[in-house]
């Protein structure tokens, strides 16, 4: 992967984590979303947003729904904030990762608990 587009995914992700914070109004969004990482791919057509949501399984699906459904909405102000010829359509994924992690600390740390010391 490029430099340029190494950049590019990290403004992309930084941009869409402060519209859809500040400026993204629709009730169906969860309180805790974080964009963990933007993909774009080499000919800026197409850029996968991976969104992390803490929350229950109903949560996670309507603020994908959400997300999807403010995508032009998104486009249209990275238009004005990011300066380059074509922005891409954004595909919002659910990443599930930091659930996943704290998942396993807690298991490892119940795990540490029920051993006794020697």
């Amino acid at each position: 992967m490029s430099r340029r587009l190494l950049r590019l995914n990290a403004q992309f992700r930084q941009e869409l984590a402060q519209l859809i914070h500040f400026e993204v109004r629709d009730p169906r969004l969860a309180d805790f979303v974080s964009i963990t990482q933007v993909e774009i791919s080499p000919d800026l057509a197409n850029a996968s947003v991976h969104a992390s949501v803490m929350g229950d399984e109903q949560a996670k699906r309507s603020t994908i729904e959400a997300l999807t459904a403010a995508a032009p909405f998104l486009r249209r102000h990275l238009t004005e904030r990011i300066a380059i010829r074509r922005i891409p359509i954004l595909h919002f994924l659910l990443d599930e990762s930091i659930e996943e992690a704290a998942r396993l600390l807690t298991l490892m740390k119940q795990v540490t608990e029920t051993k006794s010391p020697p």
